[in-house]
């Protein structure tokens, strides 16, 4: 693959399922205009293309002797903007914030805060029809046992993403 000069995202996989149910949410209620990615989870948001070997070496590491992490769908969040589902996950957190800790001096301001794990279904509508969407998912939303694969890479470009790949838990 060849290296680009773009910031690099990473996220929290789902699994299979937990991607087909997010994703269709995704298109469901977000502006179709504004929608140029799938439903994610963002770990951070902005790491330099610099550090691309000791970002993979560190993944690779992480996802080798981890287990996929619990996790759980825990509620809808309002955006203001827009709806998300709070994913809660201790044990993806604290990697995540091992990571944080080990890239401190490359994180933009944005990725030295403490993440609020979500799954963004809608943004960058107007806050009505938010609250619209944030109380008609709030009526029907039970929590639930909500499966991470692995890590993945993706270069930011011009709001488009491109993969760098992606690492599946392997521990035990």
């Amino acid at each position: 693959m060849e290296r680009l000069n773009k910031p690099i995202i990473m996220t929290a996989q789902m699994g299979r399922e937990e991607f087909a149910w997010a994703d269709s949410q995704r298109k469901r209620h977000f502006p179709p205009e504004r929608n140029m990615v799938s439903a994610h989870i963002t770990l951070f948001h902005h790491l330099p293309p610099q550090a691309l070997d000791e970002i993979k070496s560190a993944v690779v590491a992480l996802t080798s002797n981890m287990p996929k992490p619990a996790a759980k769908l825990a509620g809808l969040i309002h955006l203001g903007s827009g709806v998300a589902y709070q994913l809660l996950s201790p044990e993806l957190l604290a990697m995540r914030m091992e990571l944080a800790d080990r890239f401190a001096g490359l994180l933009v301001a944005q990725d030295q805060q403490t993440p609020r794990l979500h799954i963004t279904v809608q943004n960058k509508v107007i806050p009505r029809e938010a609250q619209r969407l944030f109380e008609q998912l709030s009526g029907t939303f039970e929590p639930r046992p909500f499966a991470i694969r692995g890590i993945g890479l993706h270069y930011y470009i011009d709001g488009l993403w491109q993969d760098i790949g992606d690492w599946s838990f392997r521990g035990r």
